[in-house]
């Protein structure tokens, strides 16, 4: 499996729509200074998550972008399938023709179930992350964060 910037974009992006979505719809530009990430970037991932049912988008004035499912509902495999990121650590792309793309019948390699099995793994996982569970990881490190530890100095009697 090749992760791209696209996949990993997309799963930032919505954690950041996740963690401010409770004070309304949410702007791309703001994603886009906080995240770094290109605006016009962000449109393409977000009309690709819209047209899946992902996110809903809310027009004009104190628009954006909010939820379309609860974050518990949402995994990180339905974010990155929706953006068209494949999960495929296959040199064939799941053809079985591993040895002569240019073939319909060609030959498996000798590894090719391994990397299927492996895709199926990544799958897996990825399916069982969901939205809310980043968002929650993404709370408590901003609360540890947030924590000042004050010592009083050890005084002997």
């Amino acid at each position: 499996m090749r992760l791209t910037t696209k996949g990993r974009f997309a799963v930032t992006a919505m954690i950041d729509l996740a963690l401010r979505q409770d004070k309304g719809p949410v702007t791309l530009s703001a994603i886009s200074q906080r995240q770094e990430i290109s605006l016009s970037y962000l449109e393409q991932l977000f009309g690709k998550l819209r047209r899946h049912e992902i996110v809903e988008s809310v027009r004009g004035p104190g628009g954006g972008y909010t939820l379309a499912r609860r974050a518990e509902d949402v995994t990180v495999a339905d974010i990155i399938i929706a953006v068209d990121e494949p999960l495929d650590a296959t040199q064939c792309g799941g053809k079985e023709n591993c040895h002569s793309s240019s073939h319909e019948h060609g030959t498996r390699c000798m590894t090719h179930d391994l990397w299927s099995t492996l895709n199926a793994k990544m799958v897996e996982y990825l399916d069982s992350v969901s939205l809310k569970d980043l968002v929650d990881q993404q709370k408590q490190k901003n609360a540890d964060n947030s924590v000042v530890v004050m010592h009083r100095p050890h005084v002997a009697a």
